[in-house]
Order: structure tokens, then C-alpha cells, then sequence
């Protein structure tokens, strides 16, 4: 009898660990959903499901109108879960990412040795991001079904990250509970800790000559793709296209699309182009989309026809995340890295040039750090999950929804 309250005593003490196996088989499950973004209906009813056989009352689940804000429209805004907590403390959030990049769809997830990967050879597994809404599921399920000990909570699971970030940059921040530490699954070491992203801005450039016959009358003409060609070599001999460098500001920039013309015998009138920029100083990322724009300008003002007539030149560019970079002692970071560490792994602070859902999380006033979930290769077919690092990732994750 003595022997079993001392480990009963001890256990009490332990941080609590997550059935693992039981884990594997859920994000198993999420991976099979299809859920690319705009059509997250499916997967977020498996996640209300989920919960709800868990124990969190149908109240305590809401469904926020970011879908009806977004230009893309959606099935679904993101699906919020308050939870009171059981012990004081601020409130924490978890969050995940409910959709996937199109090749993921077909996804039939089996494992393999240490991974999981998909055996349909045409399609991604989905690891990004169905094992971070794993992650954030198991700590609650874990949580619930135990009665294990929590502060309060909130679990935000986002829409429309992988097409621009959109769900947490319409999300309805007051739905949230005022969260002041945060934490998202979206990457691969367990022990990574991104506390530190790029903003970007996107361009979009409309470039309009006057169209003429381009054997009988080329002088009548001015060509919107001859337009475009001095634009970019301006931008390019300029330094403003590709990595950029000024001092000790850095940045990027890329045009990645451009459609124009109808025949070889007219000289082209329209000519649009599509690209971005990103820099992690807002100021030198402004600076970069008016260098764009200058330069359109010039390749417009260059270019005249027998008349002296001109094309013109249009760009609208939009902040499409903005960037962030959280101090190593932001409690968000701090707690993290905390345990990580008991867990046996080493933190490692980390800065991206990708954008994150934490982007608009930090934008609007919640300290966010995004964490690893064991995912590899995403975007591709040659997408794996680490089931190893996925599970260190869940222990991690309760770890946190705990108060660890």
C-alpha cells in the first residue's frame, strides 16, 4: 500500500505525458481529410467532433467570420475553443493551421519504418499542417479526459494559411479571450522555436501600351512587353530584384508572373505582372514596392510612338503579412524554450523568411513564437512526418496547455 501512494505521489508531481500511440493514430486520421484551403468544412468538423467526444461543451466552440472578410471567400472561419482553467494563470493559446496545399488532396497516409508518408505517388501527405492541429488536439483531449490541471486556455484552429494567411489576418481577435502567451504548430524540430519572421507586400503591375499592326504600323504602336522588359532591367541593374542589400537593410523581391499578348503580329497593349517583396523592416519593405513602381514608371515615360504618345504603368501592392521578431525573454519564447529543455532537447531560436500564421498573431497584439511538429518536405510528394519528432512535438504541446 505504501509503495503505491509513494508512485501515486510521485506521478502527481511528473509533468504528464501524452498517449502517444493514440496520437500517431488522430493525425493518421486529420492527414485522410481533405482540406485544401478555402475548403476546411470537413476537417474542421472532425476537430469539433473530436472535442466534443473529449468533453468541451458545444458552447464553448464558435466559428468567426473570417471567410466572409477574406477575397477568397471559404467554406468556414476559424473554429475557437475557450476553456476555463483549473488553476490561476494567463491565458495561453494553442493553434494549428486547418488546411493544406492542393497536392495534398488523394493523400493515403501508411507508415513507414519512422515516418508516415503517403502511398499515393501523386499527392503530399498533408504532415503540414494536420500534425499541428494533431499536436494541439492530443494536449486537449489529454487535458479533458485526465482532468489534468490547466490554466485558462483558448485553441484557435486557422483557415486559409497556406493562401495568404488570411484566416488570422481576419480572425475576431476579441473571440480569443486575451490570450497573453501563444504558441503554433506549423514546422519541423520539436525543439525549434521561430520567434522572428519576414513581412511581405505583394505587386501587382498592369503595364498598358497601345496596340498597333506590327508589320504594317510598329511605329504606331507602343509595346507593353518592351515596357516590361525595361522594368525589369532597371529593377535588376538596380539591385531592387532578387536578394536586395542596402547597408544594414536587407530584403527580396520577385516578379514571378507575367501574361501579355495575342499575336506576333500586333504590338502588345496589356502586359500584367505578379510578384512580391518581403524585407523584416516595414519601412525598407515599403521602399522596396516604391522602387517597383519607379521603375514601371521610367520604362512607361522611355517608350513613345510616331505621335510622342506614351503607354502607363499601374501598381497596387498590399501588405500581405507583416513581420515580426520577439525578444528571447517574451514569456511565449521563454516558456517554450523551458520545456524543451525538459524534455532533453536543446532550443533552438530560429528567424524565417516564410510567413506564419504568427505574422498576424503578433500584429494583432498576441506574443506568438510557432514550434515544430515533425513535418518534412511539405509541399511536395515527397512529404513525410517524423514520428518521432511529431511525438516530441505533443509532448511539448501538453507540456504547455498544462502550465509546464
Amino acid at each position: 500500500m505504501a509503495i503505491t501512494k509513494r508512485t501515486r505521489a510521485i506521478e502527481a508531481l511528473a509533468p504528464p505525458e501524452p498517449d502517444l500511440d493514440r496520437a500517431l493514430d488522430l493525425v493518421v486520421a486529420l492527414m485522410q481529410i481533405p482540406g485544401p484551403s478555402c475548403r476546411e468544412a470537413a476537417v474542421a468538423d472532425f476537430v469539433r467532433e473530436t472535442l466534443r467526444r473529449a468533453g468541451v461543451p458545444a458552447a464553448a466552440i464558435t466559428t468567426d467570420r473570417a471567410h466572409e472578410r477574406s477575397p477568397a471567400g471559404g467554406e468556414t472561419g476559424n473554429l475557437i475553443v475557450k476553456l476555463p482553467g483549473t488553476v490561476r494563470g494567463p491565458r495561453r493559446l494553442l493553434m494549428a493551421h486547418l488546411d493544406t496545399v492542393p497536392i495534398c488532396v488523394g493523400c493515403r497516409p501508411v507508415r513507414r519504418g519512422d515516418d508516415i508518408v503517403s502511398v499515393n505517388p501523386a499527392s503530399g501527405l498533408g504532415a503540414d499542417n494536420r500534425s499541428g492541429v494533431a499536436v494541439v488536439l492530443t494536449a486537449a483531449r489529454e487535458i479533458l479526459e485526465r482532468k489534468l490541471p490547466h490554466p485558462p486556455l483558448t485553441l484557435l484552429f486557422s483557415v486559409q494559411e497556406e493562401l495568404g494567411l488570411f484566416g488570422t489576418r481576419f480572425v475576431d481577435v476579441k473571440k480569443l479571450g486575451g490570450p497573453q502567451l501563444a504558441w503554433n504548430w506549423d514546422g519541423r524540430g520539436p525543439q525549434r522555436i521561430t520567434r522572428a519572421a519576414t513581412g511581405g507586400r505583394t505587386l501587382d503591375i498592369t503595364l498598358r501600351g497601345i496596340a498597333s499592326h506590327a508589320g504594317g504600323a510598329p511605329e504606331r504602336g507602343v509595346s507593353a512587353i518592351a515596357m516590361a522588359g525595361l522594368a525589369i532591367h532597371d529593377l535588376v541593374t538596380g539591385g531592387w530584384h532578387g536578394e536586395i542589400v542596402r547597408g544594414r537593410h536587407t530584403g527580396t523581391c520577385n516578379l514571378g508572373i507575367i501574361s501579355g499578348g495575342e499575336a506576333t503580329n500586333v504590338v502588345t497593349d496589356l502586359v500584367r505582372l505578379t510578384g512580391e517583396c518581403r524585407s523584416d523592416d516595414r519601412q525598407f519593405l515599403d521602399r522596396i514596392a516604391r522602387e517597383v513602381e519607379r521603375a514601371c514608371g521610367r520604362a512607361a515615360r522611355s517608350l513613345r510612338n510616331h505621335k510622342g504618345r506614351r503607354g502607363s504603368a499601374e501598381v497596387v501592392s498590399d501588405i500581405e503579412y507583416e513581420a515580426f521578431r520577439l525578444a528571447d525573454d517574451e514569456p511565449c519564447v521563454a516558456v517554450a524554450a523551458a520545456a524543451i529543455r525538459s524534455l532533453g532537447m536543446e532550443p533552438e531560436l530560429l528567424t524565417t523568411q516564410s510567413a506564419l500564421d504568427a505574422n498576424w498573431m503578433n500584429f494583432h497584439g498576441i506574443p506568438t513564437a510557432t514550434l515544430g511538429a515533425g513535418q518534412v518536405a511539405g509541399h511536395s510528394v515527397e512529404e513525410r512526418l517524423d514520428i518521432g519528432q511529431f511525438q516530441q512535438g505533443c509532448r511539448v504541446g501538453l507540456r504547455l496547455a498544462t502550465g509546464g
